[in-house]
């Protein structure tokens, strides 16, 4: 939450099959993503506000301390509209944007939420911005000057839950680019493992647990609401489905 993201997506296709009939999607027209468009607007607009007023920004950023002794639970959701400078924002909404673009319109799809996956997906990037914060909440409740804010763990649990949808999409990273990418489930294992190590070691300026957390949080709401994907996720890494 505190760092810059260093990932870029590249998205060669989504294979999704239903009733045995294969559908290949590829949503990154802003026509398509109404709601994505509208996070990323809001976040960038009061992001470049809170560069210019400190004030601002410490009023909404997340601070376990506040939340605990003042009950400014508002925070646990307005740290992620504004972030730490312009290379953090910018990693974060590309991020969001192209995967956030693709997972809500899938939540649409009939077989998938059909008409209510608006709504889970605005469930999906507010409750990812929330679980995320939790353990830091936890950890640190009684610490008045520990202090966070961006959007990573909304954003992780868009991603994962991207993955449950289209575990065999080919995805890279900027810092590190795979000549053809790799699987996303594998992608995912790894984000998974290198989050948990680097948030065990600490002292890396960065909220890796909200990263693991919000990502975690994409998983099991995605399963949650139709466990039936669990099942097509296995299918379609066994290439069966």
């Amino acid at each position: 939450m505190t760092a810059q993201e260093s990932i870029s997506v590249s998205i060669n296709n989504i294979l999704l099959q239903h009733n045995k009939i294969k559908q290949l999607l590829i949503f990154t027209d802003m026509t398509t993503s109404i709601i994505t468009s509208v996070i990323i607007a809001v976040t960038v607009l009061v992001s470049f506000a809170a560069f210019e007023n400190n004030t601002l920004k410490n009023k909404l950023m997340f601070n376990a301390y506040m939340i605990n002794h003042r009950k400014e639970w508002y925070r646990f959701f307005s740290n992620g509209i504004i972030h730490a400078n312009i290379p953090h924002l910018t990693f974060n909404m590309y991020a969001l944007w192209i995967f956030g673009s693709n997972v809500e319109k899938i939540y649409s799809l009939n077989w998938i939420y059909g008409a209510k996956g608006p709504l889970f997906y605005v469930l999906l990037y507010v409750g990812g911005l929330a679980m995320s914060s939790l353990y830091s909440y936890e950890k640190n409740k009684d610490n008045i000057y520990y202090n966070a804010l961006g959007a990573s763990g909304a954003v992780s649990a868009v991603m994962f839950s991207f993955i449950v949808l289209a575990p065999t999409a080919k995805l890279s990273l900027l810092i590190l680019p795979i000549p053809g990418g790799i699987p996303a489930y594998i992608f995912g294992v790894l984000i998974l493992g290198v989050e948990h190590y680097l948030s065990r070691r600490g002292n890396t300026g960065i909220a890796h647990d909200a990263h693991f957390w919000g990502s975690v949080f994409g998983v099991l709401f995605t399963i949650a609401l139709k466990p039936g994907l669990a099942i097509d996720f296995i299918h379609k890494i066994q290439g069966t489905y």
